[in-house]
């Protein structure tokens, strides 16, 4: 499985990555991204199956790059991971096609949940 990761944040990268560690192998890659130009130029490059994205970004934001994405392909899985939890943000995400919506920091708990969505979807 190709996995896309993008935040601003290497921080919010590396513990992104950390929790993801249990629900990937070694035959996944996983790629990492800074801001939204980076995820729709890598999602074109690379077509992954899974996207994790930050909505809070320099240069085009999240909410940009996941309609971008969707534009490429319309049945992309792409998780949103912000502490932009105002309900007007998660609307605007679901209307937008976002496979999920998760409250930073991701928990070990919130990953399992979305493997298993992954899974019945």
């Amino acid at each position: 499985m190709k996995i896309l990761v993008v935040d601003d944040s290497r921080m919010a990268i590396k513990m992104l990555l950390k929790t993801l560690k249990a629900h990937t192998g070694e035959e996944d890659e996983i790629f990492t991204g800074k801001n939204g130009l980076e995820a729709v130029s890598l999602y074109k490059e690379q077509s992954p199956s899974l996207v994790f994205l930050d909505l809070t970004m320099p240069e085009m934001d999240g909410f940009t790059a996941l309609e971008e994405i969707k534009k490429i392909n319309k049945n992309a899985r792409v998780v949103i991971i912000s502490a932009d939890i105002q309900k007007g943000s998660m609307d605007r995400v679901r209307k937008e096609g976002a496979f999920d919506f998760v409250k930073k920091p991701i928990t070990a708990e919130k990953m399992q949940d979305i493997f298993n969505k992954l899974q019945t979807s």
